[in-house]
């Protein structure tokens, strides 16, 4: 395991949370997460992994049944996993809180979202700390996890918590370690992905590292839970400003007739200096979309004006828009309407190879295209169904006849098993968004 040794020396050693330590030490603590999703189920199921018994809190009765019964609701946990797991008793899940009275850690994997406002809401997390709060008793470990600005933990948090009258640092311990999940990513998983971790005082820092180093490779300590905080508002601001820049690039290269995905191949092959951004329907997702906007409600709570970052998602919010005109303008160099067309769009997940449809921008181009007037379908094998604006709609079969029945094919998401061949030799017309057919002959297909 790699830490950084020379923050763990400035570390000290106290007696406080002794019992606790040695529990984590033997595998004979008892964690919570509270939050069975993307991010929470993974953690769970790592953290059992590694001979903690684990109870998992969530208030979706579907999510705690699924999980009762060993089935799991997301690609990244296999079945035969989790069943092993529940079947051993290593892993439990209940939708009642007053469990975490039992628990001697527990970690916050709730989501964080934004209003209408773009300011963030937190009331998921402030539920979440409120039911530990009623429940809070001495020597418990508390990390929250969910993505959020600099300041939640002990502007928001530790009050809460504190109202107990118990003081941080001696009777409970808390810490800010921030989620990397990348769904869909077969490479990096909870247990390979550097681990950020900073703690309210140094006896928490040293007990939230103790426990996650019993199962994540490699623990990064930081001073301050303001700056695991910032860590995690950093890299995806980094990745929005990137992704806008790409996106703006493809909308100058249509207006004047170059390949962007052909400029990109060739600016990658410098060895120094540029790293490859791609472009496409929109950002999707529970982080990329929402976490530049934390980043900068708190840039100007700090009186600071945070123009390329709001810019960049201004850009990239108007990439679905983007590809709706994209559509019209293909079927009326075809002589067809919008209205009344055949539109199939081909993955609507947000990313490639996973289930996970938050903030989709193909959910938002197949909304707009039904408001047009469209025929809406769709392909996707990893979600067999949505609602869609009140209506159900279902997964069709990618046939040779369903392809040949559309006015327009649009791949939103490039999903690993999609028969591109097929899909190439039977669409009267394509949509390319994610430069998947960059290999076939580009008579029926439009790039983005």
């Amino acid at each position: 395991m790699h830490v950084s040794q020379h923050l763990l020396a400035d570390v000290p050693s106290f007696t406080y949370g002794a019992g606790l330590e040695e529990k984590i030490r033997d595998r004979s603590a008892t964690i919570g997460v509270v939050g069975m999703g993307y991010v929470g189920l993974p953690l769970a199921v790592e953290m059992a992994n590694a001979g903690f018994q684990v109870c998992g809190i969530d208030t979706n009765q579907v999510i705690v049944q699924s999980i009762r019964a060993g089935f799991s609701h997301i690609p990244d946990v296999r079945d035969e996993t989790l069943l092993n797991l529940v079947k051993q008793g290593r892993l439990s899940a209940t939708e009642s809180l007053e469990s975490i009275e039992e628990l001697d850690a527990v970690s916050i994997c709730v989501p964080t979202l934004l209003r209408k406002t773009k300011d963030p809401d937190l009331s998921f997390v402030v539920a979440a700390v409120e039911a530990v709060r009623d429940h809070l008793r001495p020597e418990q470990l508390i990390i929250l996890e969910s993505t959020t600005y600099p300041g939640t933990t002990r502007e928001l948090v530790l009050p809460i918590l504190e109202e107990t009258g118990l003081k941080v640092g001696t009777d409970f311990f808390l810490a800010y370690s921030p989620e990397r999940v990348d769904p869909g990513n077969k490479t990096f998983t909870t247990q390979n992905i550097p681990k950020v971790i900073g703690g309210m005082t140094p006896r928490c820092n040293e007990l939230a590292m103790l426990l996650y180093r019993s199962f994540i490779e490699t623990i990064v300590p930081v001073s301050s839970p303001e700056t695991a905080e910032m860590v995690k508002l950093l890299e995806n601001t980094f990745l929005s400003v990137n992704i806008a820049l790409a996106n703006e690039m493809a909308l100058i290269c249509e207006k004047i007739g170059i390949n962007v995905w052909e400029i990109i191949d060739a600016a990658k092959t410098k060895p120094f200096g540029f790293m490859p951004f791609y472009p496409g329907p929109g950002l999707g997702g529970n982080c990329i979309p929402v976490d530049p906007y934390y980043l900068s409600w708190k840039a100007k709570a700090n009186g600071c004006d945070p123009r390329l970052i709001e810019l960049a998602g201004n850009i990239n919010s108007q990439m679905p828009v983007f590809v709706v005109h994209r559509i019209i303008d293909v079927l009326n160099d075809r002589r067809k309407s919008l209205n009344g067309s055949n539109v199939l769009a081909l993955g609507i997940a947000y990313k490639r190879d996973t289930n996970d449809i938050r903030e989709s921008p193909a959910i938002e181009v197949m909304r707009d295209l039904r408001r047009k007037g469209v025929c809406v379908y769709y392909c996707d094998p990893h979600i067999p169904s949505i609602d869609l604006e009140g209506e159900r709609l279902y997964s069709l079969e990618l046939t040779a006849n369903v392809l040949e029945s559309m006015d327009c094919v649009v791949l939103l998401t490039d999903h690993s098993v999609f028969d591109y061949k097929t899909i190439a030799a039977h669409s009267p017309v394509i949509i390319d968004c994610r430069n998947a057919f960059k290999d076939f002959p580009r008579s029926n297909i439009v790039c983005l």
